[in-house]
């Protein structure tokens, strides 16, 4: 198509109203649900609330808040995607080790996992670690508050032992307050009197 000079003027609105068609048609949000058990997401426009639960469902929300709902494929997540997945962190990886009653000694299967756990976490030197002990039922609260802290201190000190920054490690004690077994007080419980180990 020639454009002749005296066409110009009518030719800026045309083009100035294409424009503005084309950004009432693109999606000023996108939202795509990606595959991980139990994981959910809701989108709110305006008054409506939009909930997206299995994997690859997408919705599309224009400026004109007009909802598109919609189904992808990992393929095409992939595709468009892909750059920005590759630069996301690794998931948190969780580890769990068990003590003996009453003090901060690992079982001998606990104490022979601890190599293992300890090489994990050496490969993630930009991690932060947050290191969680827990008791059973056994002894007052005050007692397990004290032991649950001295239990996550410990494997925190092996970790830093290990080269891991000590600035990136944390360490909490939950007493006998997030049990994995429920049970009565006074219960000796075993797999209650745990370290929890989580890299982020």
């Amino acid at each position: 198509m020639r454009i002749s000079p005296d066409s110009r003027p009518a030719l800026l609105p045309l083009l100035l109203a294409a424009a503005a068609l084309l950004a009432a048609c693109a999606p000023a949000t996108r939202v795509t649900l990606l595959p991980q058990p139990g994981s959910a997401v809701e989108v709110q426009t305006g008054e409506r609330h939009e909930r997206l639960d299995e994997a690859y469902q997408t919705l599309s929300v224009s400026t004109q808040s007009e909802v598109e709902r919609g189904h992808t494929t990992a393929r095409a997540v992939e595709r468009r995607m892909g750059k920005l997945l590759a630069a996301a962190p690794a998931p948190a990886q969780r580890y769990a080790l068990y003590f003996h009653t009453g003090s901060v000694q690992l079982t001998p299967e606990s104490e022979a996992e601890l190599d293992a756990v300890l090489a994990e976490v050496s490969n993630r030197p930009g991690a932060e670690i947050i290191v969680t002990g827990h008791t059973d039922t056994v002894g007052s609260l005050t007692a397990n508050d004290e032991l649950s802290l001295n239990r996550a201190r410990r494997l925190r000190e092996d970790i830093i032992a290990k080269g891991f920054p000590a600035a990136r490690i944390e360490a909490v004690g939950r007493g006998e307050r997030e049990l994995l077994v429920p049970t009565e007080d006074g219960v000796d419980e075993p797999r209650n009197r745990r370290v929890e180990i989580k890299v982020y």
